[in-house]
């Protein structure tokens, strides 16, 4: 009894285990996610929809805050009425399945920044002006000498900082829009986080710049270069045209010729000539002409030995008119 008493608590506990390590990672989000000034609401949500859990929020270098949910919660809520500077920082969750001895997972960390009202906006300048055409490097630079630590970039509707950039010895940051195109539209601001105790007290934002970035039209000289370009190609390829067909019509013809020879010799027939002509007579039943038969002997090239007895060729074979011999 008390073996198997062992054996389902070892189960247990190896199942918890199983699901302790397939748990997923929460994820923490901030409501409302910017704008919060010294004094507002705000809410921390760390989401993990499936399995009751603990869920504690730590805040770095400073407090745990926790609570039990259940599985009917998506996620578990942290509120901070009337928020101190205190409050400011980097948070993230953590959580634990209820009946697992340990596996904590943790979320990625988000950024809780107040804004004070009592320090002054920082200046803000664009260069060059805010109509440009697309592929222009765009500079913004913003400035406060006294409270600066650190300066962010912020687009109208994004919901985070667009960049951040320390400030030199004057006080002023300089970010950098590479090669701007009309993605970049929109209204920029600058704010900076204050030097001091609190890394994560704001400034309020400053003043806005816009900037507009129109599609750049070719040059008007492009049209015409191109087209140059075109009529050069063309003329090059004719003339490369007029020098290549006739070689290939000749180098055919040679071909076709040697094709002829090489054939003909591979049957063992002489080359025609004008010379190599038979003229016959067709035969008669006349009286008269029993038939005439003339024949040319084609020229040769070689010269055979003389024979022993020369004759004269025979013109002329028999020619009867029908008398007696």
């Amino acid at each position: 009894m008390a073996s198997m008493v062992v054996d389902l608590i070892l189960g247990w506990w190896l199942v918890a285990a199983s699901r302790a390590q397939n748990l997923p990672r929460p994820s923490l989000s901030l409501h409302p996610s910017q704008g919060v000034s010294l004094g507002d609401n705000v809410t921390l949500r760390c989401h993990l929809p499936r399995l009751a859990a603990w869920v504690w929020l730590h805040q770095e270098g400073g407090w745990f805050y926790n609570k039990e949910k259940t599985k009917e919660q998506d996620a578990a809520e942290f509120s901070f009425v009337g928020t101190k500077r205190e409050h400011a920082g980097r948070y993230l969750c953590l959580c634990r399945v209820s009946w697992s001895v340990g596996a904590l997972e943790k979320s990625d960390p988000v950024e809780l920044v107040l804004t004070d009202l009592s320090f002054p906006p920082p200046g803000i300048s664009l260069s060059p002006g805010g109509h440009v055409g697309t592929g222009t490097n765009i500079t913004i630079r913003c400035w406060n000498k006294d409270y600066g630590a650190t300066f962010l970039l912020h687009k109208d509707g994004c919901s985070a900082a667009f960049q951040r950039q320390h400030p030199d010895e004057g006080g002023m940051a300089t970010f950098t829009l590479f090669q701007v195109t009309p993605t970049d539209n929109g209204t920029y601001r600058c704010s900076y986080l204050i030097k001091g105790y609190f890394p994560l007290l704001s400034s309020p934002l400053g003043d806005n710049v816009t900037l507009e970035v129109t599609p750049t039209s070719a040059h008007p000289g492009a049209a015409v270069e191109s087209h140059r370009n075109l009529v050069v190609a063309v003329a090059g390829g004719c003339a490369v045209a007029f020098v290549f067909i006739p070689l290939l019509i000749i180098f055919f013809l040679l071909t076709t010729r040697r094709c002829q020879r090489l054939r003909d010799k591979r049957h063992g027939a002489p080359p025609r000539r004008p010379e190599d002509v038979q003229l016959q007579a067709p035969r008669s039943d006349s009286d008269c002409l029993t038939y005439v038969e003339l024949q040319a002997e084609p020229p040769t090239t070689w010269s055979p030995a003389p024979p022993a007895d020369p004759q004269p060729p025979n013109i002329y074979a028999d020619v009867r008119t029908g008398g007696p011999h």
